[in-house]
């Protein structure tokens, strides 16, 4: 299998080609505009129909091949969102805020990555495994829910190192007290404290939110259902999905084009993290789900789940929980760099990295 035919063969595919448009168009500054009603509606039904497939699937592999590859999932995920922290703080050297944002953003996952591997995998004519929905539902707030707790115990830390009374620390209280990081020159000033203080409200909101309800909802109601059920309601959720997906496609490419002029302020250092982290955690993700005995276009999923970035569900829940943290550093790496990487570059090396590792695998087996 040749990775550049097939990087060539992707770049001709209506997913691709949609967002070189969108891109196109932000650039030479069309008015080029998805309506808002349209861009809020995409996102839920994209969610709802990956679920309802993926309730399907469910049902027809068992419930009892989830245990161990979601287990194997949330312990990949919340380890390499450390590792993501140490990288930033200790080679990239931003502060505490910046490094938890950035490293929640990668250590997330992304439903419409997730949309767009299975297009690929559909045009490639691969097939994977329907439950891996299931753990995209799952690890869809752990890496944000792990960072705002990091966060929070990080700033708590500070402070009993300065010595500053959390207790003393209030909403009420009319004076401005302030904690200073020698090290980066971060402040940490009582405001911050008491957001990062209120971290079960966030929890709750970001477990409720709209995109883990409908997904959650939508595997449920799949698995519910089954085939039978879902007879009536497969000309909207099944055969509209990819046509609605390219409009959505579109949408990305406009907002990556608008990102394009932040790309160089975001230096040199995020630019390669934006693009080597994805691939090293994507062929970890690969690597992996092969020993799980996933199939190929599986192992290449489990690995988009680790390979994406969220920038739609984290940007939403990193403004409230980390209000200190510069929303342009993590907006415009994962959607100005590493979205378009993945769906240009990295899902055929994925495939090339599965698809060798499967034939390894059955080499050994038989050999």
């Amino acid at each position: 299998m040749d990775i550049v035919e097939i990087v060539q063969a992707n770049l001709l595919t209506p997913i691709v080609l949609f967002f070189i448009l969108g891109v196109v168009a932000a650039s030479i500054k069309s008015d080029l505009r998805i309506p808002e009603q349209l861009s809020a509606f995409l996102p839920i039904y994209l969610l709802a129909a990956i679920g309802l497939h993926g309730g399907l699937e469910m049902r027809k592999s068992g419930l009892e091949h989830l245990a161990i590859p979601i287990a194997v999932a949330v312990a990949l995920a919340l380890v390499i969102t450390v590792n993501h922290y140490q990288i930033l703080r200790r080679l990239g050297k931003f502060n505490i805020f910046d490094s938890y944002a950035l490293a929640s953003t990668y250590g997330s996952v992304g439903a419409v990555t997730f949309s767009v591997g299975l297009s690929f995998l559909k045009n490639q004519n691969i097939s994977s495994e329907g439950y891996i929905t299931a753990i995209l539902a799952v690890l869809e707030p752990i890496s944000l829910i792990f960072s705002i707790f990091l966060v929070n115990m990080a700033v708590e830390k500070e402070l009993k190192r300065r010595k500053e009374p959390f207790s003393k620390i209030t909403k009420q209280d009319t004076k401005t007290e302030i904690v200073h990081d020698v090290n980066n020159g971060t402040n940490i000033d009582s405001d911050t404290k008491n957001k990062a203080v209120n971290i079960r409200e966030i929890l709750r909101e970001t477990i409720t939110g709209k995109a883990i309800i409908i997904l959650l909802g939508s595997i449920v109601i799949g698995y519910v259902i089954g085939d039978h059920g879902f007879v009536s309601i497969k000309p909207v959720f099944e055969d509209l999905f990819f046509g609605a997906l390219v409009i959505f496609i579109l949408e990305m490419g406009i907002l990556a084009g608008q990102r394009l002029s932040d790309i160089k302020k975001v230096g040199p250092f995020l630019i390669a993290f934006a693009v080597l982290i994805p691939t090293f955690n994507g062929t970890i993700g690969v690597i992996i789900a092969n020993y799980l005995g996933l199939s190929i276009g599986g192992a290449v999923m489990f690995g988009v789940l680790f390979a994406s970035a969220s920038f739609i569900a984290a940007p939403a829940v990193l403004r409230v929980a980390i209000p200190k943290a510069n929303p342009s550093l993590y907006i415009t790496s994962s959607l100005g760099i590493t979205f378009p990487y993945i769906i240009i570059a990295l899902l055929p090396i994925l495939l090339i990295i599965s698809t060798t590792f499967h034939n390894l695998s059955s080499i050994s087996l038989f050999g």
